[in-house]
């Protein structure tokens, strides 16, 4: 055993003193007069992937969780944060108190001012603090978010600390920030606007091992605000004249949807409201793709798929999950599945099949569909298919194996196989329909095609009334059903021009009794991020809110469900 397995680790307010009198120990002051103490033990942290509760305490274990690129190649490390328990509301100096026992490895605490953004192949970080420590080694890395996607500390610090058992202090005074081992500072930050939100997110995560957590706790002096502050979107309500509504009554049954992100959903009012008070359907933007759901072979991380399906459930909100089988947004475990021979292959399709029967099976009775297939065809909008994983080990017909899974794990769930570049006719759309055909015509059950209906570039991407008119007759025609479940619009030629394309591809889909739902792939513009050819990270304008606010794409929605 090292000296860091039996060591704790114990982060306290300004200074022990102090946090004693805040405790109010044989205090008869009142506690306006004392500060404010929260025991964060006490919070809802079941909906954190890698943390489970433990006796009195917390157990933290390494989750493996990384945002991988779109070839697979590099990817970021993707620690979790308690975004669906409590996180504080804090007006002034506060302060944090943990006990960590039992290190493995390492063990980090983060203390962001508000939930990462989470994108496709991209982690946005927050400005924030995080401390971890491995043997006496403590890295402090104060984190201002000017480098968002590839952050460097805009502060960093490596001290050693001289007694394994000595207690540490870390406390907020103003616009410091101090860092004491044994009653010694070993690093004083400047702050900064760090956490100028006013909100601490908490994180607890270790890159390689494990540990436990037997006290954690936050607290503020007398004068200060410190408050558990829940989910945003715990009182937002469907609203009589969103849009969702006025599709019920325009054509009842038909769900208007939106991809979404727990952590805005959670943090952002604005985004919150927006998105319960307008929306009927949810498809997870990130949270059920498979690096986000098994990050480490054999091991599942359901936590925050889960939290966005909880919310959807309480608040009459239906699901289109997203995604099984799929060429990126794949583990490199799952990516690197041997199938080289025929037992090879065989060994690797028990393990693919495993994994879809545990994720179907985890999900049964919450997901009214799914996409069980995404993107096959070859990214340059060509009609042969993607030589991924699931394509090595099962061969061309993979769909069919996948789908036999899915039904047999939940047979009530309506099956897609989903893909851009689709939306008009031609030789892609051609073979998209026939790929499912042939699926069903060697045993499996999909139920029809999502057509996602990105407009990235008007004079390449523009979609027609005539077009989408000709596209759903195709859809049915093959006995099949579509959804609209990807549509963004670029605003680079206006916003009249991008409301009107917009109107165009939901008229469309309305009047087709082949086309069952649309979705739009976002809420806000706030969240719409991407990542140009030279690196940078730039902002999308392509979604139906922009800060908070409708946009006339927003209008032109609403007035063709009104009409």
């Amino acid at each position: 055993m090292t000296a860091l397995t039996a060591r704790r680790w114990r982060v306290v307010s300004a200074a022990t003193a102090g946090l004693l009198a805040l405790t109010g120990c044989g205090s008869t002051d009142s506690p306006s007069e004392r500060g404010t103490v929260i025991d964060l033990l006490r919070q809802d942290w079941r909906r954190v992937a890698g943390i489970v509760a433990e006796g009195d305490g917390l157990r933290v274990a390494a989750t493996g969780s990384r945002i991988v690129e779109q070839d697979g190649a590099g990817g970021r490390p993707n620690p979790p944060v308690n975004l669906a328990g409590a996180h504080l509301s804090a007006a002034g100096d506060f302060a944090l108190s943990a006990s960590f026992v039992d290190v493995t490895a390492d063990a980090t605490l983060a203390v962001y001012g508000s939930p990462p953004v989470i994108a496709d192949e991209f982690r946005i970080e927050p400005p924030g603090l995080r401390l971890t420590l491995r043997g006496d080694d403590l890295r402090i890395a104060l984190l201002d978010g000017a480098d968002a996607t590839d952050p460097e500390p805009a502060q960093e610090e490596q001290v050693t600390l001289h007694d394994p058992g000595a207690e540490l202090t870390v406390r907020r005074s103003g616009d410091r920030l101090e860092v004491a081992s044994g009653g010694e500072t070993v690093s004083s930050l400047r702050l900064g606007d760090v956490f100028g939100s006013g909100e601490l997110w908490l994180g607890l995560s270790s890159e390689q091992g494990s540990f436990t957590v037997d006290a954690l706790s936050a607290a503020a002096p007398a004068g200060a605000t410190l408050a558990v502050a829940g989910p945003a979107a715990a009182g937002a309500e469907p609203a009589p004249d969103g849009l969702q509504a006025l599709a019920a009554r325009a054509r009842p049954g038909f769900p208007i949807g939106a991809a979404v992100a727990l952590g805005p959903l959670v943090s952002d009012p604005q985004y919150a409201t927006n998105f319960v008070g307008n929306f009927g359907s949810l498809t997870p933007e990130n949270a059920m793709k498979p690096q986000a759901l098994s990050p480490r072979r054999g091991e599942y991380t359901f936590e925050e798929a889960d939290a966005l399906l909880d919310l959807a459930a309480r608040k009459g909100i239906a699901v289109h999950g997203h995604t099984v089988a799929f060429t990126e947004a794949m583990p490199r475990w799952m990516q690197e599945l041997p199938s080289g021979t025929d037992d090879e292959r065989r060994a690797s399709a028990e393990i693919l099949l495993d994994y879809v029967t545990t994720v179907v099976t985890h999900f049964r009775g919450r997901l009214d569909s799914l996409d069980v297939v995404n993107e096959p065809f070859d990214v340059d909008q060509g009609t042969s298919l993607q030589e991924n994983v699931w394509h090595r080990v099962f061969g061309p017909t993979y769909p069919v194996a996948v789908s036999q899974a899915v039904h047999e794990a939940d047979p009530d769930i309506r099956q897609f196989i989903n893909e851009n570049g689709a939306d008009v006719p031609g030789p892609r759309q051609d073979a998209l329909l026939r790929f499912a055909l042939d699926t069903n015509e060697r045993g499996g059950h999909i139920d029809g095609v999502g057509l996602q209906a990105h407009v990235y570039h008007l004079d390449t991407d523009a979609i027609s009334a005539d077009d989408l008119a000709t596209t759903f007759g195709n859809v049915e025609r093959a006995g099949l059903i579509a959804r609209i479940s990807e549509n963004d619009v670029t605003r680079s030629e206006g916003r009249d021009v991008q409301a009107e394309q917009y109107a165009t591809i939901l008229a469309a889909c309305l009047r087709s009794e082949a086309c069952v739902s649309y979705t739009t792939w976002g809420v806000d513009d706030r969240y719409d991020w991407w990542i140009d050819d030279d690196g940078g990270l730039q902002q999308g304008h392509d979604l139906l809110f922009d800060g908070g606010e409708p946009t006339p794409a927003y209008e032109a929605v609403r007035s063709v469900l009104a009409d």
